[in-house]
């Protein structure tokens, strides 16, 4: 890991220890493939599976993170909180001492800080610099909604049917899908791909949220992480004070492009 732009860099810290950990989650799921057929109960079906997470307006958590990203293999623990419509708050948690990074996005502009470093990338899209920090290209509302297993803008009217146990949705870039275990079991939301980009898969629910996130790139090779959430707090009071630019004080700035060198998809 090139230390040119930090003394010791997040990619360098989340990995620390976790040279004997697995960076091979919870197995994907078979997806059903072919053609399916037309779905009538898709609005019932979507309604059901997304009944818990739609009425999420803000959302504290804990997450364990273990994985591999551009090959190398990262663990760690990061601290979030998310609100409608699109404002979040990372936290990379350090054993010790300040954070590794603090990540706040509102809307379209995000910032963040290193305060270990004390360097600052001042504004930026939310999307490019969480990518450039952990790998993921993920903007405070997709984030929200990979966390709570929610669909975006699902058409279900035009879901199709694999049998009587799935449901494929479209929801807007991306496909949902939907399994019950049997006809008196409740659907829930287990899988979302999203061309290009990547899949999350979805498990170990309680009170009809998850609390595993397989999230794997695609195509394959760039990410491949477990997420582990835990202490999650739902509509809690948010502020947008916890959205805030972190008082970077006499940190140095430092360039998105800069960022990626030394993030963990840069040249090492």
């Amino acid at each position: 890991m090139t230390r040119g732009v930090w003394r010791t860099s997040p990619a360098t810290l989340l990995c620390a220890a976790s040279l004997a950990a697995s960076s091979c989650g919870t197995p994907l799921l078979k997806l059903p493939t072919g053609t399916g057929t037309p779905a009538t109960d898709g609005a019932a079906a979507v309604a059901q599976a997304t009944s818990a997470c739609r009425a999420i307006n803000t959302i504290t958590l804990e997450m364990s993170v273990h994985g591999t990203v551009g090959g190398r293999r990262l663990r760690g623990r990061l601290s979030a909180g998310l609100a409608r419509p699109a404002s979040a708050r990372l936290e990379a948690v350090a054993p010790f001492g300040q954070p590794i990074f603090v990540f706040v996005a509102m809307d379209d502009d995000a910032s963040l800080l290193l305060p270990r470093d004390r360097r600052v990338l001042e504004h930026g899209k939310p999307a490019d610099v969480l990518e450039a920090v952990s790998g993921v290209p993920l903007d405070a509302a997709a984030l929200r909604f990979l966390v709570t297993g929610c669909a975006e803008a699902p058409d279900a009217e035009r879901a199709t049917a694999f049998g009587d146990d799935w449901r494929a949705v479209r929801d807007g870039p991306a496909t949902v899908y939907l399994r019950r275990s049997g006809a008196d079991a409740p659907w829930r939301l287990v899988a979302r791909i999203r061309q290009g980009a990547w899949r999350a898969d979805y498990s170990k629910f309680d009170n009809d949220l998850p609390h595993a996130v397989h999230l794997v790139s695609r195509p394959a090779g760039r990410f491949d992480l477990q997420l582990d959430l835990s202490q999650i707090e739902l509509n809690v009071a948010l502020g947008p004070e916890a959205f805030k630019r972190p008082q970077a004080g006499t940190a140095t700035p430092i360039g998105l492009e800069e960022l990626r060198q030394s993030g963990p998809l840069g040249e090492k």
